[in-house]
């Protein structure tokens, strides 16, 4: 049988694709009310499951780290009744635009009492706040917060402590519906201030990155615009009509938007400084982040670009932005979607992971190349077109040699995975070395694809654990209800109507887009809380710690001198003869920032030697008494007098 290829950027080959695949449903007469009308593809990802978990599961033994403990989704009784609605372009109208791009989750503890809340985003019916009670329960407090937002689309959220009060702030961007920026109270009550603080940015936003550019103690914004990829015609619930070719949208000039980059001015104001720091950029982007590469005590942005290549903006004093993205990185993924720097095998330097979602549209739907990257089918006019010349077509690992040197190494680390969204990083078994969570799907009208979660087996390579540690196959049915036609009525022509009448419900895979990490019942291990695409969330629970013993440190930074959280820091704790260092930069997950406190697998020290944190504000503090393993640490910057 000849294998069919195609790609995400060729529109009418993709958008005649989604159409074979809806019209190859099986005409099945009059329909009862109700009726569930599944799609072949579905099927085509669903029959290979026992057989990748049976290979999975079969290599555990040549895992070379703990891995004897699992994870339980506990929805039910975490009490959250939060479900993700999209508009109808990701699913009665589906058509190739970035509706389909999902939405983040953001995690902050929002009233001070050391509990972690939840925030969802949402296309349709508004986001929702989630109160952490305590033993893995939650409550719905969104009414009372007041950052539901209903009548807008959202795509993500960001919590940071914007004004140095001690408590998070939230923002929230939209798509064409005006970006939204909350102050917290303290107790977890919100007051919309976005009028006077001047980012009521209104175009097709995505992530946004807090963090202190300029050293002078307050977070400002970095925003990631992706262009414009709507018409001004509106749809059900208000959302703007997608533009039919709208992934081709890069190639046109007069449909790109630019990123901002917004400074605290301190007043609760925030001011356009991106061309005054020659921070202008046009990339499709999603998402970004930040990290000193260089160690001048400045944070650099990694800005990514979902069609072309990325750009990595080097900090000059605070003053500038310079381009050093063929320095440092002259090769990076065509189709990027997530990022983060971290420190995989504990050298005190920061690699780069990114995971590449676009490349692997290029690939045939048949299940078993996740690991494999993708096979590009353009010839050499179409790799000009789309800026394909220099590029990596898939994932990419940056080993960080030290001294401005990278060298990617995905595939020798076996960080390849299909489909892939955001990811986020965090030490999962507690043994000093972080592991990934990468979300990945591709939902209606496509096939269901697994999450990946990759163990760190201590700095060699990553091993595929999702089976092993039974976050896939999740619990439940891989299949949702996506929408509903009225095949004696107003959809008639719809092609999930050909052969029917009456009322149909037509299903779609279910899947990941966002994620975050952190430990979310108390008992010192990391659990795992994800937003599905038109869907429940997941909350995935660790017995870790019940199945063995378990050495940690949390680490909480409250600024003085640097902001308040800390953001830009890096922390290094030493115990039982090892270092392990991080960054802290609040990212966790696609698209979503959160506020957390930074996570320290110690493995099997019992005691900490000392810790070390580089403030932004360039001091050096040193702890080395009342450190106590498994309990959260809180470190006050200490600012020395005269």
């Amino acid at each position: 049988m000849q294998r069919q290829r195609f790609h995400r950027t060729s529109i009418p080959a993709l958008l005649a694709l989604a159409l074979a695949i809806l019209t190859s449903i099986a005409p099945g007469g009059r329909a009862q009310r109700g009726e569930k009308v599944d799609i072949p593809a579905i099927d085509l990802g669903l029959q290979m499951l026992p057989v990748r978990q049976w290979a999975q599961q079969n290599t555990a033994d040549e895992l070379d780290v703990f891995h004897d403990f699992q994870f339980r989704d506990a929805l039910v009784k975490s009490g959250i009744r939060f479900r993700h609605h999209i508009v109808d372009d990701a699913g009665k109208t589906y058509k190739m635009v970035h509706y389909d791009h999902g939405n983040g989750v953001a995690v902050a503890d929002v009233d001070g009492d050391g509990l972690y809340d939840i925030y969802f985003t949402t296309q349709l019916g508004g986001n929702e706040l989630w109160k952490n009670l305590g033993n893995g329960k939650f409550e719905n407090i969104t009414e009372q917060a007041g950052v539901g937002l209903p009548n807008r689309i959202s795509v993500t959220a960001s919590f940071a402590d914007m004004d140095n009060d001690g408590d998070a702030d939230l923002f929230v961007t939209t798509v064409r519906m005006g970006n939204a920026f909350f102050e917290n109270d303290g107790k977890g009550r919100f007051r919309d201030v976005t009028e006077a603080s001047g980012l009521a940015y209104t175009g097709h936003s995505s992530g946004a990155v807090l963090f202190d550019y300029d050293n002078d103690g307050r977070l400002d914004i970095f925003l990631t615009n992706v262009g414009t990829y709507t018409t001004d015609e509106r749809g059900p619930g208000g959302y703007y009509l997608g533009i039919d070719d709208a992934f081709g949208g890069h190639i046109y000039p007069e449909r790109t938007e630019q990123s901002i980059l917004y400074k605290n001015v301190g007043d609760g104001s925030f001011l356009d400084v991106s061309e005054q720091t020659e921070l202008t950029d046009g990339s499709w982007s999603g998402d970004a982040t930040f990290v000193d590469l260089n160690q001048d005590g400045y944070p650099d942005l990694y800005v990514l670009n979902m069609q072309g290549d990325d750009h990595y903006y080097e900090n000059v004093d605070g003053r500038k932005f310079v381009d050093k993205t063929a320095e440092l990185f002259p090769k990076t993924p065509w189709g990027t979607m997530g990022v983060k720097f971290f420190d995989y095998n504990n050298d005190g330097r920061f690699d780069l992971m990114l995971t590449d979602m676009h490349s692997d549209m290029n690939r045939e739907l048949t299940p078993g190349f996740e690991k494999l990257k993708a096979l590009m089918t353009w010839n050499q006019e179409e790799m000009v077109k789309h800026g394909g010349a220099n590029n990596i077509f898939g994932n990419a690992f940056y080993e960080n040699q030290g001294k401005g040197s990278f060298r990617e190494i995905s595939d020798a680390l076996g960080t390849e995975t299909y489909w892939p969204w955001g990811l986020s990083v965090g030490d999962l078994n507690a043994d000093g070395w972080d592991d990934v969570l990468v979300t990945c799907s591709m939902n209606f009208p496509w096939r269901f694809q697994t999450n990946s979660v990759l163990l760190n087996e201590r700095g060699e390579r990553f091993h595929d654990s999702e089976f092993i540690l039974e976050v896939e196959p999740r619990r439940g049915s891989l299949k949702t209800p996506w929408f509903d036609l009225d095949c004696s009525g107003a959809d008639r022509a719809h092609q999930g109507c050909r052969g029917r009448s009456g009322r149909v419900t037509m299903m779609g895979s279910v899947g990941s887009r966002s994620s975050v990490i952190f430990d979310l019942d108390g008992d010192g291990d990391l659990d795992i809380v994800t937003l599905e695409f038109n869907d429940a969330p997941q909350v995935l629970v660790s017995n870790l710690a019940q199945r063995t013993e378990i050495h940690y440190v949390e680490i909480k930074l409250v600024g003085t001198e640097s902001n308040r959280d800390g953001l830009g820091a890096t922390v290094e704790v030493v115990a039982g003869g090892q270092s392990f260092t991080k960054y802290n930069d609040g990212k966790s997950g696609y698209l979503s920032q959160s506020s957390l406190p930074l996570y320290f697998g110690l493995g099997s020290a019992t005691e900490i030697d000392h810790i070390e944190v580089r403030w932004p504000s360039g001091r050096r503090q040193t702890l080395e008494e009342g450190l106590t393993p498994n309990s959260l640490i809180e470190i006050v910057e200490i600012v020395e007098e005269g």
